[in-house]
């Protein structure tokens, strides 16, 4: 195995962290969307169908408000929780490399 995959690295764990943390947001909101889409817009009786904001409330509640909850999410852990990490000192560059 490579040594960074066992290593302490900071850059790897807060990467790892932070991919855990995205990846679990997305599976919650993949399977809120799918259970409560199934559940609400499948073999219903239109006389029942309500509209939202224009959209029928079974896409307004299971789909635009799980993936907005996502965006905002999205924005938030992006700006105040994800960090860029030291990779170290710059290496110079070859003149005349690709």
């Amino acid at each position: 195995m490579p040594a960074a995959v066992n290593s302490g690295d900071p850059v790897l764990r807060s990467a790892r962290r932070e991919m855990f943390v995205t990846f679990g947001i997305f599976l919650v909101a993949v399977t809120y969307t799918g259970i409560y889409c199934g559940l609400n817009g499948y073999g219903r009786k239109v006389e029942s169908l309500t509209f939202v904001l224009g959209f029928p409330d079974w896409i307004f509640w299971g789909i635009v408000v799980p993936w907005s909850v996502c965006i905002a999410f999205s924005l938030v852990f992006g700006a105040l929780f994800m960090r860029d990490g030291d990779l170290g000192e710059e290496l110079p560059s070859e003149e005349g490399g690709l």
